[in-house]
């Protein structure tokens, strides 16, 4: 172990040094100027100082800001689009699609067929209403001792799809699956009136065939009115009502029998 250390020792050691290097640049007469040459570069470095990279010398000759604290550019954030706008975000429920004005304004225009409707308001794929009417309608049905969850829920699937054809069918533009189901389901509101009065009273007689026909006029009144404002499709309202008479129909007549 110790020739090893010893052999370790001798090999790094070593007394060789720059003015070594010089006295042996000297001893050759051929390499004179090549050894005056590097003097000369050392002695220039050495009174430089440290060496610092062009690049850097710039970069740090442009910036003006502080430690820490990188200069501010406007338009910077411009050109990469960068907006800091938590104010300017919509809320959490308009971006869910669920709008709570434009809901109580198409409610409103289904509980009066009179009023005219706004076509950028119902054209819309708000399908948060017709789901709460078809819970509301099936509770109300369930209330009279019938359950009829799968009736409600295959019969508006089937009359959607119906619809959506026929009006694309009749109407230039065309219209959307979501715009048709939005538009059936908020109008199925008068329906749920007339399986709350199911609970009420029963519905199998004069009395009840009145008021069950007094509510498909309605169903299908509201809903023609918004498809024809909706699609632009002005003079073919009763077109439209008399296929949404037959799907209201049998609703009327899940809540009557």
């Amino acid at each position: 172990m110790s020739n090893f250390e010893q052999f370790h020792f001798d090999f790094y050691q070593s007394n060789y040094t720059i003015d070594d290097q010089e006295e042996g640049c000297n001893s050759y007469g051929s390499d004179k100027n090549l050894c005056e040459s590097r003097k000369s570069q050392r002695e220039k470095q050495a009174a430089a100082g440290p060496f610092v990279p062009s690049d850097m010398l710039l970069s740090a000759q442009s910036y003006t800001g502080q430690i820490l604290q990188p200069a501010y550019s406007p338009n910077a954030l411009s050109q990469l689009g960068y907006v800091d706008g938590f104010d300017e975000e919509p809320p959490l429920l308009e971006e869910l699609g669920i709008n709570f004005e434009h809901i109580w304004q198409k409610t409103l225009t289904v509980l009066n067929p009179m009023k005219p409707a706004d076509g950028s308001i119902m054209n819309e794929t708000d399908l948060t209403g017709p789901m709460v009417f078809c819970l509301a309608l099936g509770a109300t049905l369930l209330m009279a001792g019938k359950v009829h969850f799968g009736y409600v829920y295959g019969m508006s699937a089937i009359g959607c799809l119906a619809m959506h054809a026929l009006l694309n069918l009749m109407s230039v533009s065309g219209v959307s699956h979501g715009c048709v189901a939005s538009v059936l389901g908020y109008c199925l509101l008068p329906m749920v009136i007339l399986s709350s009065s199911a609970v009420v009273f029963s519905l199998q007689g004069i009395p009840g065939t009145v008021l069950a026909l007094f509510i498909i006029g309605w169903c299908s009144l509201s809903a023609s009115k918004i498809f024809t404002s909706a699609l632009a499709m002005e003079g073919q309202q009763l077109l439209i009502a008399y296929p949404c008479a037959l799907l209201y129909g049998l609703f009327a007549l899940l809540t009557v029998f």
